[in-house]
């Protein structure tokens, strides 16, 4: 039986590539300039704050969902993005780096949902600030975590006169 979560869980996938493709050609001074107070719209975070918080939302994605995968009713950890950002030292991390542990981590997670039964998507945990999540909201979660981060990078490319096309 094909899976029925095919689409979702391409768009899972191929999401290391389109946070590749965002940063391409980018200077270190592109990644780390802060945005203009006054334009609300380019977000509150640098382009490489940006990327370190995608690479470490997606490793603790990852971590839920396979705890979901493997464990009955897994409790699934909330965090405080805004003192990641702070405490880790996010303008000394490698962008490329970042960038290829999340192109890996859902290339690699991607192999395993797609050979998951179409009921292995019901699974659930118990998220310590959200409640009762289960696989597939998570999923859809992170796709959509990273499309919302992936907006704020093309506005903040187009304001510098970078755009990609």
């Amino acid at each position: 039986m094909a899976n029925q979560h095919a689409d979702l869980i391409e768009h899972y996938a191929r999401g290391g590539e389109k946070l590749s493709l965002a940063i391409r050609g980018l200077t270190r001074d592109d990644m780390l300039q802060n945005p203009p107070a006054d334009k609300p719209e380019l977000g509150k975070w640098t382009i490489q704050q940006v990327v370190c918080h995608l690479q470490d939302s997606e490793l603790v994605y990852t971590d839920r969902m396979k705890r979901m995968i493997a464990e009955p009713n897994p409790t699934l950890l909330a965090y405080d993005e805004n003192l990641w950002v702070k405490n880790l030292n996010y303008g000394d991390q490698s962008p490329e780096d970042a960038v290829a542990l999340v192109e890996i981590s859902r290339r690699q997670l991607g192999r395993i949902l797609s050979k998951l039964p179409n009921d292995a998507f019901a699974r659930t945990g118990n998220h310590t600030e959200t409640g009762r999540k289960s696989l597939l909201d998570l999923i859809a979660g992170a796709n959509k975590h990273l499309d919302h981060h992936l907006k704020f990078i093309h506005a903040k490319r187009a304001a510098m006169g970078k755009e990609m096309w």
